[in-house]
């Protein structure tokens, strides 16, 4: 696809591939593929380099930079030829290692190409700046063209989803997983964008009474600015990071018109909304409310316009400069109106959100002489009580001295003010995830129309690995789900290439790499394992870190590899365990998980929530039972249908459930990948850190990817092309003017050549080789042409010297000539 074809890009076309002009320069650029490499840098991760000498099993180089350098042969890394530049699907690579992929993505994202693939992978860097690859325009040219048919674009992972589905009558899903800031929300709005404008069925048609309610595209569109006020917020590195991972499938009917959507949320950050770091935020709702764009919230709310007045939302920042907060409040609401929300459910939302704000001022002191707390002034409490439809005096009873069953009696509890202030902590926390839920529920139950359905594409964006310096409870959570993301991936890729093989008549056992992860899977979630050891911790009234902690190491230490004892590094935070994960091993603190698992509630105070006459926040807890009346009732809870939090269930049993589904719904489709990167941690447009990017490739299973590619036969070529190409190498093997099949041409041709022969096999249609033999052939193909155009040029320049020397001999006869007529004469 060349410069004409790109044409129907528009302004787009510079942003996805390469000019014709600059793909000539590449070719004739000299390269001596012996001497061109990459060494490994202390500060770079790799360099470029030449080769200067070779000694034993160590390699003299010469960095682009000019330093000298020496290290072992095995650490050096050829280069790919020149051809392969800005290449956009790194599969199709001579040499596939680490640095050919970094530099790669490095010199692409140079040229604001943000989109790469990597064999089944599509891999983006985030730009930090508006690129013009997202318009009308440039949804029209992907329409229907296959992925080799167009450069790497998320609407081209969009539209050979759709496309499958339609041939294959399968369902498709899209998995999008990256580090925060690197882009996930973004593409997943992409996706969406895409298939809203390819696919609008003009079928969502308008309720009486609610003529702001849009149309389904509209709805589907506009689910996104109500989830991501209540579930986004700035972190350090990015100013609006979703706090939750989310599964959104996309229904269409069998014409491939839409149908219908539901979502699916993981994991909501719930810890935020009482607590934020210096440079980071709470939920974007929260400053949108206060940004006085809509004055009768405030009013409604009995808040102020300053967030330095309630203390659970300005423990950070409080504006963030590429957020309009007063816009965003408009968009907010508007999106809740075409959802179709009434009124008293927007009411219902804003008034929690209030208390919430108000709960966070609620102040309490000690009783002289006793451990017991009251209430120090009820002016907040007051105005908690009347947003959530509650009486003032009860509340502040139920906070200070809560009932508690012992055995069959019920008997009331003294608490000091340190219990009452996290009793108020983890009620903020619960009534804003089970408000977050309801608005999920509701927003599904606008977007399930009655329109006939029959296959779906879902959309995961769920954070990707985390390696931090502290790990907890959250961090084992969101790298579990990685870690069966990941075998589900390599599982995937083992099926494609065993049915490749088996297409094309090849024998290789291939092993699958799926089972890879398995260790470390069952270690987790397999009966006695980590999940299970804390479940069971959970159960026992006195269970501590201490005990959780000695179980873990008896069941786990010298007995499975993937467990072990964690290095002690001075200045970085105290860990418990470590575990050895596919992207590296994690060092996890236990602290409090037994507290953050069981996740208790003041139960008092849900009971005050249940007979509420706010009718949201009622309904909210009306399946709420505490740990106490699960056991009392021997879990019988657990039967029926059962609600999100409708009886006692451990946070880390319910994600265990969630993600069992998730991987349900995901073996039943066709699955699509896109990895997100961040490439600088300073939001710098088209700056690029080598050591945080190499992190993430290992991280994001884009390396693990390569690592299998390269154990089976990862470059292919079909007979007619090899034939064509590579024919130079011996031409005698396939002489002119016969015909000679291009199968049985390939064949005698390889067999002819000074090769490892058992670097390739042959298929019924296609050439099959090792990693790093096309290199050889390239190479050998090179000193081919090179001879061929010396021996050209030496011709050329003996033709062009005898020319001349004729031109010479011609002049002097004609000199000759005009002497003797002059002397003549």
């Amino acid at each position: 696809m060349g410069d004409a074809a790109m044409k129907e890009f528009g302004a787009a076309a510079p942003y996805l591939r390469k000019s014709d002009k600059e793909r000539l320069e590449a070719q004739t650029r000299p390269f001596d593929m012996k001497k061109e490499c990459f060494v490994p840098d202390a500060d770079e991760e790799y360099v470029k380099a030449s080769i200067t000498s070779r000694e034993g099993d160590k390699v003299t180089a010469q960095t682009e930079r000019g330093k000298t350098v020496t290290v072992k042969e095995c650490d050096v890394h050829p280069q790919n030829p020149p051809k392969f530049d800005k290449i956009e699907d790194m599969a199709m690579f001579t040499f596939l290692h680490e640095p050919a992929v970094l530099f790669n993505l490095k010199e692409r994202y140079a040229a604001w190409m943000i989109y790469t693939y990597s064999g089944l992978f599509c891999v983006t860097v985030n730009p930090y700046k508006w690129l013009p690859v997202y318009n009308q325009e440039v949804v029209v040219a992907y329409r229907g063209k296959k992925r080799t048919e167009a450069p790497p674009h998320i609407f081209s992972i969009s539209d050979n989803a759709y496309q499958y589905m339609l041939t294959d009558r399968e369902n498709q899903s899209i998995l999008i997983t990256g580090e925060s800031g690197a882009g996930k929300t973004v593409n997943t709005k992409r996706v969406i964008q895409y298939f809203a404008s390819i696919a609008a069925g003009g079928g969502g048609k308008k309720e009486a009474g609610s003529e702001k309610k849009g149309t389904l595209e509209d709805q589907i569109i506009q689910a996104n600015p109500a989830l991501e006020a209540f579930g986004n917020a700035k972190t350090i590195r990015n100013d609006n990071s979703s706090r939750f991972g989310k599964f959104i499938r996309i229904h269409f009917a069998a014409s491939g018109k839409l149908a219908s959507a539901d979502i699916e949320t993981y994991l909501l950050e719930k810890s935020r909304v009482t607590f934020q770091l210096k440079a980071e935020r709470d939920y974007h709702i929260f400053y949108q409310i206060l940004s006085q764009k809509k004055p009768e919230l405030l009013e409604m709310l009995l808040i102020t316009n300053n967030p330095y007045d309630y203390a659970f939302i300005s423990q950070g920042e409080t504006t963030v400069a590429s957020i309009n907060d007063a816009e965003e409040l408009m968009a907010t609401d508007d999106a809740f109106d075409v959802l179709g929300f009434t009124q008293e459910e927007k009411n219902g939302i804003y008034k929690l959100t209030g208390a919430i704000m108000h709960y966070g001022n609620m102040k309490f002191k000690q009783k002289q002489r006793e451990e017991q707390a009251e209430a120090d002034g009820t002016e907040d409490a007051d105005k908690v009580a009347y947003l959530m439809g509650l009486n003032s005096a009860d509340l502040i009873k139920g906070l200070c001295h809560p009932r508690v069953k012992v055995g069959n009696e019920w008997v009331t509890k003294g608490q000091n003010v340190q219990q009452v202030y996290y009793a108020i902590g983890a009620l903020s926390k619960a009534v804003y995830e089970k408000m977050f839920l309801w608005m999920v529920v509701r927003i599904n139950h606008s977007l399930d129309t009655k329109q006939p359905r029959q296959y779906f594409i879902g959309v995961l964006d769920i954070a990707g690995f985390e390696i931090f310096d502290f790990n907890t409870f959250e961090q084992l959570c969101i790298n579990f789900t990685n870690e069966k993301l990941q075998q589900f991936f390599n599982h995937h890729m083992f099926v494609l290439e065993q049915e490749e093989y088996k297409k094309e008549g090849i024998e290789w056992t291939f092993i699958d790499f799926g089972m890879d992860l398995q260790a470390c899977i069952d270690l987790i979630e397999k009966p006695m394992g980590i999940m299970s050891i804390l479940e069971e911790e959970c159960m026992f009234p006195k269970a501590s870190d201490s005990t959780f902690k000695a179980k873990l190491y008896d069941n786990h230490l010298g007995k499975s590899n993937n467990f072990q004892k964690p290095r002690v590094v001075k200045g970085k935070p105290e860990a418990h365990f470590a575990l050895v994960h596919y992207a590296g091993t994690v060092d996890y603190n236990i602290n409090n998980w037994l507290v953050k698992n069981k996740d208790p509630l003041n139960e008092t105070v849900v009971g005050l929530f249940q007979k509420s006459n706010l009718k949201i926040l009622s309904f909210l807890f009306a399946n709420y039972a505490g740990a106490e009346s699960a056991q009392d009732s021997g879990g019988k809870a657990k039967g029926g249908t059962k609600k999100k939090g409708s009886s006692f269930q451990t946070v880390s049993a319910l994600h265990r459930e969630n993600l069992n589904k998730l991987m349900t719904n995901l073996r039943s489709t066709h699955p699509h990948f896109v990895r997100c990167l961040i490439p600088n941690e300073t939001k710098t447009p088209g700056a690029m850190e080598n050591p945080l990017v190499m992190h993430q490739l290992r991280c994001n299973g884009v390396l693990e990817g390569i690592r299998i590619c390269r154990k089976g036969f990862p470059n292919r070529i079909l007979y007619g092309d090899f034939k064509q190409r590579y024919r130079i190498l011996n031409p005698a093997a396939i002489p002119d003017g016969q015909f000679i099949d291009s199968r049985k041409g390939a064949e005698k041709l390889l067999g002819s050549l000074d090769i490892d022969h058992s670097q390739y096999k042959f298929g019924h249609t296609k050439v099959f080789f090792k990693a790093g033999l096309l290199g050889q052939l390239e190479e050998m193909r090179d000193d081919r042409l090179s001879l061929i155009i010396t021996g050209i040029q030496a011709r050329s320049r003996g033709l062009l010297a005898r020319v001349e020397f004729q031109k010479i001999v011609e002049r002097r006869d004609a000199l000759l000539v005009i002497q003797w007529n002059i002397r003549a004469f």
